[in-house]
C-alpha cells in the first residue's frame, strides 16, 4: 500500500526524486468517502501526468509559460473514469515541457544520478518508488514506455485512439495516446478496462504465435545485459508454446522517425506556436522552442506527404505480420542513462508509436550496474486482451526486481 502524503517516507522520497509538481490533500481522506460504493479500483492511489486535467489542480504542462494556470474545473475523461471506479488521485506528476524532450529535475528512484526517462518522468518515478500504485502518462514518441523501462515498472501504451483524449493537452494528435505505468500487469489491465469502459476484444490466437526479436535499428547494439533479458523472455515464451521465429522487420526505421518528427513538430506548432510570438517565448525550454520553430517551417504539404508515408509504412508493417499474434522486442538498448541533458534513447519506440498497436513494457530484473532491465511485447492494433494475457503470464517468469531503497 503506498504511503499517505503525510507519511515521512513519502516526503523523503519526494524530496529526492521530485516526481510530483502538485499534490492533492484530498487523497488522504478519500478512502472513507468510497466505503459505501467502493468500486473496482477502491484504495488505488494514482498519479496523473501534468498535461492531463485534474479538477481542482492546475495543468501547467511542465512549462513556466503556464505558471499562473488556474485549477482545472473538471477531470479529463480518463481521470473521471478512474475516480468513478474508486481510485484516489494523489497529485500531478512531473512532465517534460508539453511532453517534449527537455529534461526535468525528476530523478530515477533506483539511482538518483540517473534519468527516469521522459516525457512521463514523474509517473515512472512515482510508481517505481512506491508512492502510487499506478500513474497516467502519455506517449507521442516514446514518452510512456521509456520511463517505465528505465524505472523498472510495467508500462501499457494502448492502441492509438482506444482511450479518450478529452482534457489532455495535445502535442501531436496524430500520435498522442494516454497510457498507464503500474506496479503490475494486472493493475495496468484493470485501469485500462476502467478507462476504456468496455472489455477489450482481440482476435483469436493464430496457429503460429511468433515472437519477433529483430530490432528496428540495427545500427544500435544493445548491451549484453539487455540482450540477456531478451533471450530470457524469448525462452519463457517458448516454454509457453510459442514458436519463437526471428523475423526481419521490413521497415525503414530512419525514414519513419524522420517523417514522425515532421508531423509531430508541425502539429505541435499548430497547437502551441502562439507561444513563440508572445511574451512567453523566453520562458520556453530550448528543445521545445526549437521544435516549435521547426514545426512552423514545415508546410502543410510537407506534413501531409510525411503522414502519407507513415500510413503506408504502418499498413505494410502489419500486413507483413499477418498471422503473428505477439511480438517480443526491446524498448531501449540499455538501462537508464546518467543525467546528461536528455531523457534517454527513443529511436526504437517511435516507429512502434507510429504503427499504433498496443505495447507492454515488462521489467526483467537488474543489470550489472543495478539498473532495471525491460523487455517489450507488442500486438496488432485493438488486440489489448491477448497482449495483456500474454504479458501477465510472462511476468510470472520474469526475474525478481527489488524495489529501490530510500536514500538516507
Amino acid at each position: 500500500m503506498p504511503p499517505r502524503l503525510s507519511d515521512p517516507d513519502f516526503q523523503a522520497w519526494e524530496a529526492r526524486i521530485h516526481a510530483f509538481v502538485a499534490l492533492d490533500d484530498r487523497a488522504d481522506v478519500g478512502d472513507a468517502a468510497n466505503a459505501d460504493d467502493p468500486g473496482p479500483l477502491c484504495g488505488l492511489r494514482v498519479g496523473v501526468k501534468d498535461i492531463i486535467d485534474v479538477a481542482g489542480l492546475p495543468t501547467r504542462n511542465g512549462s513556466r509559460a503556464y505558471d499562473d494556470a488556474t485549477p482545472a474545473t473538471e477531470d479529463a475523461a480518463v481521470v473521471r473514469a478512474l475516480r468513478n471506479a474508486g481510485a484516489q488521485v494523489v497529485g500531478k506528476t512531473t512532465t517534460t515541457e508539453f511532453a517534449f524532450t527537455d529534461p526535468t529535475d525528476c530523478r530515477n528512484p533506483h539511482a538518483l544520478e540517473r534519468s527516469p526517462g521522459g516525457s512521463s518522468s514523474g509517473s515512472g518515478a512515482a510508481v517505481a518508488a512506491g508512492l502510487v500504485d499506478c500513474a497516467l502518462g502519455t506517449q507521442t514518441a516514446g514518452s510512456l514506455c521509456r520511463p517505465a523501462a528505465y524505472c523498472g515498472a510495467v508500462g501499457l501504451k494502448p492502441s492509438y485512439g482506444s482511450l479518450p483524449m478529452a482534457g489532455v493537452t495535445p502535442l501531436a494528435p496524430s500520435f498522442d495516446t494516454v497510457g498507464v505505468i503500474a506496479r503490475s500487469v494486472a493493475l495496468a489491465a484493470k485501469c485500462f478496462r476502467v478507462m476504456r469502459g468496455v472489455e477489450p476484444r482481440s482476435a483469436p490466437r493464430g496457429d503460429r504465435p511468433v515472437t519477433l526479436t529483430t530490432l528496428l535499428d540495427p545500427s544500435v547494439t544493445p548491451d549484453a545485459d539487455t540482450l540477456a533479458a531478451l533471450s530470457g523472455a524469448e525462452a519463457a515464451l517458448r516454454d509457453f508454446g510459442s514458436t519463437a521465429d526471428r523475423v526481419t522487420m521490413a521497415v525503414d526505421a530512419s525514414r519513419v522517425v524522420a517523417d514522425h518528427g515532421t508531423v509531430m513538430t508541425h502539429e505541435a506548432a499548430k497547437a502551441h506556436g502562439h507561444l513563440l510570438s508572445s511574451g512567453t517565448a523566453g520562458l520556453l525550454q530550448p528543445k521545445f522552442r526549437a521544435g516549435l520553430q521547426a514545426g512552423v517551417a514545415v508546410s502543410a504539404q510537407q506534413a501531409e506527404d510525411a503522414a502519407g508515408r507513415l500510413g503506408a509504412a504502418r499498413s505494410a508493417f502489419w500486413a507483413g505480420l499477418a498471422g503473428v499474434d505477439i511480438i517480443l522486442t526491446l524498448p531501449v538498448p540499455e538501462g537508464a542513462p546518467r543525467i546528461d541533458g536528455t531523457t534517454g534513447f527513443q529511436t526504437w519506440l517511435t516507429p512502434w508509436t507510429v504503427f499504433g498497436g498496443p505495447l507492454v513494457c515488462l521489467p526483467w530484473g537488474l543489470d550489472r550496474l543495478g539498473r532495471p532491465r525491460s523487455v517489450m511485447l507488442a500486438a496488432h492494433p485493438g488486440h489489448e486482451a491477448l497482449l495483456l494475457e500474454t504479458a501477465e503470464a510472462l511476468a510470472g517468469r520474469a526475474p525478481a526486481l527489488a524495489p529501490p531503497r530510500l536514500p538516507r
